[in-house]
This record gives structure tokens, C-alpha cells and sequence, in this order.
């Protein structure tokens, strides 16, 4: 994968950041400093490893359900900037792109 400015533009446009040309050049770097470590990481020879499935060998340890005041509706929406009925309004983050692949 070729890091370029059309893909920085590409990231900074879907994630909604604003940077600066000074960011955008070290973004530049930095991806390309990963994208050339994770290609090292495919040149190991992993015969013989067995899969990690979880870092330690410890299980999860359960503990009794116990039951605890809950956070009224009205109270929590009493602080709310925005709300419409029951629920919290927020800002629309999430647009479709038209040249997304279907």
C-alpha cells in the first residue's frame, strides 16, 4: 500500500480531522513507519508458534451480580445540551460516501 496524500486527504476527510499540512507530512511518515514494520511481521517465520488466543493463562473471575441504584432517565437527560423525548440528541457524525464500494 502506497502512502500518498490522496490517502492522507481520504483519512483525514472520513475521520473528520482537521490538519494541519505540518500533521498531515508526519501522519505521512508515520503510517508508512507502521505499514513497514507490520511487513516485516509477515516475513517471520511463525511454523511451530502455536496461535495466542489470550496473553495470560488466567480465567475470568466471576463474582456475584449485585444490584445498584441506577442513573434516573430524567436525571440524566436533565443535563443534556440537546434532547428529543427520552433520548440524548446528538450531532450526525457518521455520512454515506458516495464513492464507497456497494
Amino acid at each position: 500500500m502506497n502512502i500518498d496524500k490522496a490517502l492522507i486527504s481520504k483519512l483525514e476527510s472520513l475521520t473528520r480531522l482537521q490538519l494541519t499540512e505540518e500533521e498531515r507530512l508526519q501522519l505521512e511518515v508515520d503510517l508508512a513507519a507502521i505499514l513497514q514494520m507490520v511487513e516485516k511481521m509477515n516475513d517471520l517465520d511463525t511454523s511451530g508458534v502455536e496461535p495466542l488466543t489470550h496473553i495470560t493463562s488466567e480465567l475470568n473471575r466471576w463474582r456475584e451480580d449485585r444490584v445498584e441504584e441506577a442513573l434516573d432517565r430524567e436525571m440524566a437527560l436533565k443535563n443534556a445540551p440537546d434532547r428529543e423525548g427520552p433520548f440524548f440528541r446528538v450531532p450526525k457524525v457518521i455520512e454515506l460516501d458516495d464513492d464507497r464500494p456497494s
